[in-house]
């Protein structure tokens, strides 16, 4: 992984990472075309990226297919209440533009419908 500007990091195989301020996680896109994967649009400005088109994140019984409740984090620290929460299940839905990250109405994070600017990676 090499830094790519101050706001994203390259990876391999056409991907870059930038850190989600709403998530507290790394979320990549690829911006290289491979195979059948989806493929985003970038501007090359890893101080002020842009990615088109919006960046959605999905985990848990948020993922299409996997909607059972039963067998997803929610129900595992439900039933486990002293365990640390490592996972969960969320959505994070954005439009990063010109360094700011513009989070969506049906994200399930403390962010949703915010705009902030985009972490330095590794802040």
């Amino acid at each position: 992984m090499s830094a790519l500007g101050s706001k994203l990091r390259q990876l391999s195989g056409g991907a870059v990472a930038f850190q989600c301020p709403g998530c507290n996680e790394t979320h990549v896109v690829y911006v290289e075309a491979c195979g059948n994967r989806p493929t985003w649009g970038f501007n090359g400005d890893g101080d002020r990226p842009t990615f088109t088109p919006s960046v959605l994140v999905r985990t848990g019984h948020f993922i299409p297919g996997y909607e059972d409740k039963q067998s997803c984090w929610c129900t595992y620290y439900a039933e486990h209440p002293d365990e640390t929460r490592d996972f969960e299940c969320r959505i994070c839905h954005s439009f990063v533009t010109d360094g700011q990250i513009q989070f969506l109405s049906d994200c399930t994070h403390r962010l949703a419908g915010q705009t902030v600017p985009l972490s330095d990676f590794g802040e």
